[in-house]
């Protein structure tokens, strides 16, 4: 453990700050660019091309969503209209081109105001997803086949979500200045690719996205707007208010949080009140199905229902995924509030987001999606992040896997249960692995890629430089020095930015 001075929080003393270059920091980053000529070398001449950061990623992010479109075409070309056990054979299934006809838009029905034939009443998408959707759908050219008319839902959809792809990838790139090249995390994610196409969950991602961007650049206003929005096309990212009101609570920014909780609240509002008062049936049935689903693909809850005699009930699973949740979040909060420095908003995002993840009854491979950004700014390192997505790209094998054993009949082409459930423990047990390597950075900052090279919270906005106004436990004890390391140092110097100094202008290692 390292022991430090706590409390007050700046950025180092840098006029000028230069850009973080993974292949002189990462030792896997630095291995990998050997495909592409090797590291960065000393006489690099940068910021002179008109190939900067954010346009080689963002284009990077179009390269692999294309190569994940590339992966979809077995199915593109018939695996979804004929044969139901090819589309999971080839690993290629979407949600996209089957839900077409079976929620109405084939037939011209109005999400949420028209009821649909069958069992599934109404859509059971958020209202601002249910709009995407729809759009897609006034896109979509009425003439031919079903299949043709699928086939064309698919690449509208595809190319809208293409959009939300590249915006992810700018956001990312963007929201740490000193480090735009995490965004390659994000850009050459290959869970990312494989999962892109299968639901519309980008939507509500590049909206997450675009919020930690405004909250990075100190417009809590504007990040309210962009979250609320967020989930109003999903419901994970109002999970990331519970980190901020913590970090704000720490450091004394109620107004900041105010204005982004206010914006919040008023954005999902205009989005869902119209719906909801015209067609709450409609409207209310995201809310109904989630509360109604029983244990599903990917949890942990799976492995317990299959391999007993007397499954819990669904209310059972709900109550217990619920408190195991709230415990997760007091277990999150109690680690911000005294962990000796004050963690950084993504990190505490991530690892919230993860717990629902994990305490989940159900985990759809898309899901990897929330996760992406959120990791590649809380834990940029290349090492860490390509394990955690290997388990991911195993688990998006094995679902499907599973269901052609499930839909192949005698014939047993596929995973079996017992190998499914190694699949899911594999993603559980990655996703897990991220989580403590992010904690071990927060409990030692010294370890973390980020404040290594100088920076407190880039992502925090008005939380970067802020000091402490409120803490308990090992953070509110008085330092007791700085800790000796034979190495490059930083110094922290209080004179060089408003607002106080970080760890009472002591000396910082850096590994």
């Amino acid at each position: 453990m390292c022991g430090m001075p706590s409390g007050e929080s700046t950025r180092a003393s840098v006029h000028e700050p230069e850009l973080v270059e993974p292949t002189r920091e990462d030792k896997v980053a630095k291995a990998g660019s050997e495909l592409i000529g090797g590291p960065l070398g000393r006489r690099a001449l940068l910021g002179t091309s008109w190939w900067t950061p954010v346009r080689v990623i963002a284009l990077v992010a179009i390269g692999m969503f294309t190569l994940g479109l590339v992966q979809k075409a077995p199915c593109y070309n018939g695996a979804w209209f004929f044969g139901a056990g090819s589309q999971y054979t080839h690993a290629c299934y979407s949600d996209i081109p089957h839900l077409y006809q079976g929620r109405g838009f084939a037939d011209g029905l109005v999400p949420y105001f028209d009821q649909l034939p069958g069992d599934m009443q109404y859509l059971e998408y958020p209202v601002l997803t249910g709009v995407f959707m729809e759009v897609a759908s006034w896109l979509t050219p009425g003439s031919g086949s079903i299949q043709d008319q699928e086939q064309w839902y698919w690449m509208v959809n595809a190319g809208m979500l293409m959009v939300c792809a590249a915006v992810i990838a700018v956001c990312v790139t963007r929201t740490h200045a000193r480090r735009p090249w995490d965004g390659l995390l994000v850009a050459l994610a290959p869970a990312f690719a494989l999962t892109a196409t299968i639901n519309w969950d980008l939507l509500a991602v590049a909206l997450t996205a675009a919020a930690m961007l405004m909250w990075s650049r100190s417009r809590p206003l504007a990040f309210g707007v962009l979250l609320g929005l967020a989930t109003a096309a999903k419901l994970y990212p109002v999970l990331l208010l519970g980190p901020l009101l913590v970090l704000c609570w720490r450091a004394g920014r109620w107004r900041e949080f105010g204005k982004a909780l206010g914006g919040a609240v008023v954005a999902w509002a205009v989005v869902n009140v119209p719906v909801m008062f015209f067609a709450f049936d409609g409207w209310s049935k995201f809310y109904t199905f989630s509360q109604e689903r029983g244990v599903d693909f990917g949890s942990f809850w799976l492995i317990i229902a299959q391999n007993s005699s007397d499954p819990l009930s669904t209310e059972t699973v709900n109550t217990l995924a619920t408190l195991l949740m709230l415990l997760c979040c007091v277990g999150v909060a109690a680690l911000a509030l005294t962990a000796p420095r004050r963690p950084r908003f993504a990190q505490l995002a991530f690892l919230v987001v993860a717990a629902f993840i994990l305490t989940n009854k159900v985990y759809s491979p898309q899901y990897v999606l929330w996760l992406v950004p959120l990791a590649a700014l809380a834990r940029p390192k290349w090492r860490d992040f390509l394990i955690w997505q290997a388990c991911e790209v195993a688990y998006f094998l094995g679902i499907w896997m599973y269901l052609a054993y499930t839909t192949s009949g005698d014939a047993h082409k596929g995973l079996p249960a017992d190998g499914y459930h190694w699949a899911i423990a594999l993603h559980l047990l990655g996703t897990f692995y991220l989580c403590v390597m992010i904690v071990c950075d927060i409990l030692m900052p010294d370890r973390d890629p980020v404040r290594r090279s100088g920076d407190d919270d880039p992502s925090g906005g008005v939380l970067n430089g802020a000091e402490d106004a409120f803490v308990f436990g090992p953070a509110a004890r008085p330092a007791r020095g700085a800790v000796h390391f034979d190495g490059p140092q930083i110094e922290w110097d209080k004179a060089d930015v408003p607002g106080g100094s970080l760890w009472a202008n002591g000396w910082w290692p850096v590994r």
